[in-house]
């Protein structure tokens, strides 16, 4: 599990594609102190596993499915990328709950001043994930944890506030409109769409949630 809390920016030396994927060699100093083989490292938000590493940076496969699904196929060698570390079971929890499983990509449509902070719009690439998406709730940007504000439901649109701090810290100052992103919605919002559907699996699978459930259940 992440959290949105970016920890270094680190720059593609190289992407290998080939037949069953491709493989990623990153440069980065910070994010390899103490790395393992076998480590959770989320590349702009995707969870990756890392199979190399030296202290100047690591390589991790990517499947095809994430190169269908995700930004990181279009990288190309001196692109900067965001990285995080797997969360610690003692560490602090600092963003959101963030799984590394991007739900889509979304363009940026819009970038204007905002105060000290930049103001970015973006448009799904898939509508039909905003319904897990609130206004003040979080979503992670290309693996920041931003708060969300101003939703479009009808075109699949939202905005986030860049504050000065991030901006430093973070490659979406890089980004221009037209550019696009990977996006993770609420994991929590998704779990519990699951478990109230009425066509779901398991032992719950026909209950749904309606007003006669919750009084069945003491809850009105």
């Amino acid at each position: 599990m992440f959290t949105g809390i970016i920890q270094e920016v680190g720059t593609v030396a190289l992407l290998q594609h080939h037949g069953g994927g491709a493989r990623i060699h990153l440069s980065c100093q910070r994010i390899t102190d103490s790395l393992a083989v076998g480590d959770s490292i989320a590349v702009n938000g995707v969870c990756l596993t890392a199979i190399t590493f030296q202290p100047a940076g690591f390589q991790a496969d990517i499947a095809n499915e994430t190169l269908r699904v995700t930004n990181l196929g279009s990288l190309r060698a001196g692109d900067k990328v965001n990285l995080e570390r797997a969360m610690r079971a003692d560490g602090r929890f600092d963003g959101h709950i963030v799984s590394g499983h991007i739900d889509t990509t979304a363009k940026i449509v819009r970038i204007v001043p905002d105060g000290s902070a930049r103001m970015f719009r973006f448009r799904l690439q898939d509508p039909a994930a905003i319904r897990y998406c609130i206004e003040r709730g979080s979503a992670a940007i290309d693996g920041i944890s931003l708060t969300i504000f101003d939703l479009d439901d009808a075109n699949g649109e939202f905005s986030i506030s860049l504050i000065p701090h991030s901006q430093t810290l973070t490659t979406l100052p890089l980004r221009t409109v037209g550019d696009t992103v990977n996006v993770e919605c609420d994991v929590i919002a998704k779990y519990v769409e699951r478990l109230v559907q009425p066509n779901g699996t398991g032992s719950r699978a026909k209950v749904g949630l309606s007003l006669e459930t919750l009084r069945q259940n003491g809850f009105a």
